[in-house]
């Protein structure tokens, strides 16, 4: 492994690897000969919404509490360096199809594509607003191999002809166009928060006064569980937790309340009883796994969309949360925003309590998680994915495992202006749109990114900065471009 306290060049073996990426082959579904082979292994994906690196305990978090997380992740494998987008959509298309958010076009939340700010140095770059039907996505693989595939909770990656039934999924309970629901509270809709807009989960019928969102949604993916007989199942469940608004039941905050220590990083108790409500419900799943004699032929990943939101919600007076040690939270791609927890516990192939140091990313599930039953046809199509197969890591997470990850956040957010990254071992540079200025960091001496060692390091910024430009170019990154109307003067 080329060392981290010398200049380098990135080898380009690295950089096409990254870009041409590896191929994966369309499984074909299982013929009535096949049927007697041995079972393929279900998958539960528990994706959270928002969460941020730092929000379990077994990943430092204070005023949370996260017991039944704590021991999945002590009865797993931990990744430590796991990334994501630093926004909801493209997280979520990326995960979806293996194929990074430049590469896609879908570099911003499906909503905010549609018009950006105009009173801004730059005009963002242009975006698309619903993930491709030609896009070959985890459902449509692992159905084409014999699953039951289904999506529970958000969906957020375009307008009704793009949702998960047009992409593979047999079932689609709570999944729209929306990132976020008007309120956690039985009938989960109405028009006091979007301005105006009328918003709704869908397939929430026959609850009842008090129910909690994330505890219906848990509800909804046991059934399918329960349904799914002896065919093979793909659950994603994407709870909306904890996004926005941070509500949660009164009993649990006040716990938290009276909880609350100054020298907590975290400081909000109704986020804190979001979380912990989440922890319960995931919980719920891995009991009902194990009630149904199924945990042991169960793959199980959770794993969040980005980082943690320290903006205030309405008029709460604490931020949602704190990324801390890491800077920053969702938007910026800065740590805080894009380095996310994922736990996978994988059958015969993880080791209860292990930890992975190495940096991945949320495309690499899709070919970590396709041809699981070993039934492809050779003369099917191959589509290119940006995605690395992880399971030479879930056995041996220690291995060397040298990666150039690519960012990519054409447009503002309040917490960045438009912005892309490259990591290459332990250095990692942001290059910002608006003035071209960069940022260089040692992630192994300086997680927290306080000291920028651009001007100490000026090749290897260089350098990096010469990769980054050519990814950005081989992917066809849409680029922010100037504002004709922006002064700088001010009136």
């Amino acid at each position: 492994m080329i060392a981290q306290r010398t200049y380098f060049i990135l080898p380009h073996c690295l950089l096409i690897a990254a870009v041409a990426a590896p191929t994966i082959k369309i499984a074909r579904a299982q013929t009535s000969s096949e049927s007697t082979a041995i079972r393929s292994p279900n998958v539960v994906l528990i994706l959270a919404d928002d969460l941020g690196w730092s929000d379990l305990g077994c990943y430092g978090g204070d005023l949370v509490e996260t017991p039944n997380l704590d021991r999945l992740a002590a009865d797993s494998l931990r990744f430590t360096q796991a990334y994501a987008m630093s926004v909801c959509t493209p997280s979520r298309a990326t995960l979806m199809t293996g194929r990074h958010a430049a590469r896609l076009k879908m570099t911003i939340w499906s909503e905010g594509s549609l018009k950006g700010p105009s009173n801004r140095k730059l005009l963002q770059a242009d975006a698309l607003h619903d993930l491709p039907l030609q896009e070959i996505t985890l459902a449509e693989q692992l159905k084409a191999e014999g699953y039951l595939t289904a999506a529970i909770g958000k969906w957020h990656l375009g307008d009704a002809g793009h949702f998960p039934e047009a992409q593979g999924f047999d079932i689609n309970i709570g999944g729209n166009h929306w990132g976020a629901p008007q309120t956690f509270w039985w009938p989960y809709r109405g028009d006091q928060r979007y301005g105006g807009e009328f918003r709704y989960v869908p397939h929430m019928e026959f609850g009842k006064p008090g129910e909690y969102l994330t505890d219906r949604l848990t509800d909804e993916a046991l059934q399918v569980i329960d349904k799914a007989g002896e065919q093979p199942f793909f659950l994603y469940l994407a709870h909306y937790a904890p996004h926005t608004p941070i509500e949660a039941k009164s009993e649990d905050v006040e716990y938290f309340r009276a909880k609350q220590r100054p020298e907590h990083h975290h400081q909000n108790p109704i986020y804190a009883a979001m979380l912990k409500n989440l922890d319960e419900n995931i919980g719920r799943v891995i009991a009902h796994l194990k009630r149904k004699g199924i945990y042991e032929e169960t793959i199980l990943i959770f794993t969040s969309d980005n980082g943690g939101f320290i903006g205030n919600d309405r008029d709460q007076a604490e931020p949602v949360t704190s990324n801390a040690p890491l800077r920053s939270g969702k938007g910026s791609l800065y740590e805080g925003g894009i380095r996310v927890p994922m736990i996978i516990r994988w059958p015969m192939q993880t080791q209860p309590g292990s930890v992975c140091h190495q940096p991945v990313m949320l495309t690499d599930l899709l070919p970590t998680l396709t041809g699981l039953n070993s039934v492809a046809d050779d003369n099917q199509e191959t589509t290119g994915l940006d995605g690395t197969d992880l399971k030479p890591l879930l056995s041996q997470p220690e291995r060397t495992w040298e990666r150039t990850l690519f960012f990519h956040y054409p447009h503002y957010y309040p917490t960045t202006s438009p912005v892309s990254a490259v990591r290459f071992a332990d250095w990692k540079l942001l290059e910002f749109h608006e003035d071209s200025s960069l940022e260089l960091y040692d992630l192994a001496r300086d997680p927290s990114e306080s000291k920028n060692l651009a001007d100490q390091y000026p090749q290897r910024a260089a350098q990096m900065l010469d990769e980054l430009q050519r990814w950005r170019r081989q992917v066809d990154a849409a680029m922010p471009r100037p504002n004709p109307a922006y002064s700088s003067q001010k009136p």
